[in-house]
């Protein structure tokens, strides 16, 4: 097929290099304008536009598809389909209606639950058992259009989001192909009206640990916020990272470190896991410790 592909981050770009493997054409990519990153602040392209320029891709990154003269562009490309994944831009009714087989949208949770901007996160901050990807037919609602296709996999107790979100885009590259090859026979499933839920954008706000909450509940959030933003607590006057947790037996006063790099929380214990210093690198529980004396208690 010919297809717009349209995507930003590093969880798109598996996407686009599945399509290409296929052997489908690109029209175009678009993905969204390159942005100030690092220490100098100069303008950085996405990894999708990264990745595109590296496959001799044609790229756009218009800042909106609002303008009459960026719908145009879009339909002169004369798409048979257009996939999206983790774009970043609300596709105006014009941009939908242009490919001849309509927008697909690669998305990272089990609709209707997670419709958003975080489902990854969402999903393993509420403790959700399990997560997937479906590939959805675009409408102009929020997440809203039939699914064509849809796989689940487990949240295992110490999975990440990095974890997933790394599952994710290589169960979603592999789908959007199958579904591609399959189209004509795929029958579109309306979403069920119950069961909704919106994954908002993570705020780096809920890093910051409260020990009084139940133990679950804290190592959901390191896990859930690992590596971005990243949960976090004070030990000995240091911001430090905590990035991979699970429940453990113990009691104590919240925040009271309890042995090695288990700490206690309003009820249960939470055993750290991985975890990163100031200005270093991530690193197993043990690691840290070689270098770190534990109070004990942290804030």
């Amino acid at each position: 097929m010919r297809v717009v592909f349209m995507g930003t981050p590093e969880f798109s770009v598996p996407v686009l290099d599945a399509l290409v493997e296929a052997g489908h054409e690109i029209a175009a990519v678009y993905c969204q304008p390159p942005r100030p990153a690092g220490r100098g602040k100069k303008d950085r392209p996405s990894p999708v536009q990264a990745r595109a320029e590296a496959l001799g891709l044609p790229v756009r990154h218009p800042v909106s598809l609002k303008k009459p003269d960026e719908q145009a562009a879009f339909a002169a490309l004369e798409a048979d389909i257009a996939v999206v994944v983790a774009y970043g831009l609300i596709l105006p009714q014009a941009v939908l209606d242009a490919p001849r087989l309509g927008c697909l949208n690669i998305h990272a949770s089990l609709l209707p639950r997670w419709r958003g901007a975080a489902p990854i996160h969402r999903a393993v901050l509420a403790g959700d058992p399990e997560t997937g990807i479906c590939i959805m037919r675009m409408e102009a609602g929020l997440d809203t259009g039939p699914v064509l296709l849809s796989e689940a996999i487990p949240i295992g107790a110490t999975d990440t989001t990095g974890d997933l979100h790394d599952r994710l885009s290589a169960m979603g590259a592999r789908l959007i192909v199958e579904a591609l090859a399959r189209l004509p026979e795929l029958p579109p499933s309306p979403q069920p009206e119950s069961g909704v839920t919106y994954a908002d954008k993570i705020d780096k706000s809920e890093g910051r640990i409260d020990w009084t909450r139940p133990a679950r509940t804290v190592a959901r959030q390191i896990n859930g916020l690992s590596p971005f933003p990243g949960a976090w607590c004070a030990i000995a006057g240091e911001r430090v990272k905590l990035l991979r947790a699970r429940p453990a037996p113990g009691t104590g006063a919240p925040g009271a470190v309890l042995h090695g790099f288990t700490i206690a929380c309003g009820s249960g214990a939470v055993e750290v896991l991985q975890a990163q210093r100031q200005g270093k690198r991530a690193m197993p529980a043990g690691e840290i410790l070689r270098g770190l004396t534990m109070p004990a208690h942290v804030d």
